[in-house]
């Protein structure tokens, strides 16, 4: 087949010039990502193939041999870690529980060494990502190992790009985890907060740990509420941000930043509200309400605002009214709410569309 000669070719003595190798494996996980059901066959032999490598190049690491595996070790290591990534996203949930085991050793060993780059780590987080998403509540039996790596990442401010990923994780746990995440979420509130509070943490991880506070509420339900004035007294401040707007740079950021409180906002919604009417916490919320809707009439009256900014300030005002009903009327009737509204139904993105038919 065409990823057997490809992975030939990633083997090739000459395969570190003229990034032969890089290609290589790229050809690969474009060729996976796009494969119908009927070449199952070849992801799983594919599947064997990297890990068998992987295990091999860590060997050789362990070692002290990293030069007999040709070619830069780091690259190698990313590489075959992001095809990995990539095979086991293709995998049915059956499979990737039996390999699961010997690719999350393979994974924490990696992220074991003091001497990987940020990277490698990245990667590696990414891809214990990927695991947790197709393994599902079977991830469970790793955190206790996975645990202490995830908090090293989360306190690693000055490599900002692990940070971003170790958020990501956290995202993660609670789509698989859901009100299991009580077990985790006093320690993982505490390293988020610290983390925005740190004045040398890159600004582009800001935007993603708001919105993980959003998750986190989902997740977690109406116990929510005893983080709640923290985390209100955050996305406060971090609304009242302004910026230069003809720095197209720091606009973006600025938008990046809205989107993130603005999805906090309706994960809080949607979590102090709760599956059952008699744990509704969303009384909790309701002094905040007017902060909530002054923020969306700011996102609604700016005209640099994105689709994308629009369709979670449509959300929004969707998840207020459906939690609180008729008691928030006046609180939304607005011509400014209205005109955001009617621009979300003329969106050509479809979830934008949707979002504003609230």
């Amino acid at each position: 087949t065409i990823i057997q000669k490809l992975l030939l070719t990633t083997a090739r003595p000459d395969a570190n010039q003229n990034n032969l190798r890089s290609a290589a494996y790229e050809s690969i996980m474009e060729l996976l990502k796009s494969s119908p059901r009927d070449c199952y066959a070849i992801v799983q032999e594919t599947t064997v193939t990297i890990i068998a490598r992987l295990e091999e190049l860590l060997h050789h690491r362990q070692s002290g041999n990293e030069k007999t595996a040709g070619g830069n070790f780091n690259d190698l290591q990313s590489l075959l870690c992001a095809t990995l990534q990539c095979v086991i996203k293709k995998m049915q949930q059956g499979d990737a529980i039996q390999i699961s085991d010997t690719v999350m050793s393979a994974f924490l060993m990696m992220m074991s060494s003091n001497e990987q780059s940020s990277e490698v780590q990245e990667d590696a987080l990414m891809a214990v990502g990927t695991v947790m998403e197709v393994t599902d509540k079977h991830f469970a039996k790793y955190m206790d190992s996975f645990w202490p790596y995830l908090v090293a990442s989360l306190q690693n401010h000055a490599e900002y790009s692990v940070c971003a990923a170790s958020v990501g994780i956290v995202g993660d746990m609670c789509r698989t985890f859901g009100a299991e995440m009580a077990n985790f979420s006093d320690k993982l509130m505490d390293m988020l907060v610290a983390a925005l509070s740190n004045q040398g943490l890159h600004q582009s991880v800001k935007p993603s740990i708001l919105s993980t506070f959003g998750d986190i509420a989902m997740a977690i339900g109406p116990v929510y509420t005893k983080y709640l004035q923290v985390v209100i007294h955050i996305l406060k401040q971090a609304s009242e941000a302004t910026v230069d707007k003809n720095d197209y740079e720091m606009l973006d950021y600025f938008n990046e930043l809205r989107e993130g409180i603005l999805e906090a906002y309706s994960g809080i919604v949607q979590g102090l509200k709760g599956e059952d009417a008699a744990n509704n916490q969303l009384e909790q919320l309701r002094p905040y309400l007017q902060i909530i809707i002054q923020l969306i009439i700011s996102v609604s009256e700016d005209r640099d605002k994105t689709d994308s900014l629009t369709c979670c300030a449509c959300g929004l005002i969707g998840d207020i009214v459906t939690g609180y009903g008729g008691s928030v009327k006046n609180l939304v009737q607005f011509d400014s709410i209205a005109d955001l509204l009617s621009q979300g139904r003329r969106s050509r993105i479809s979830k934008t569309k949707s979002m504003a038919h609230c």
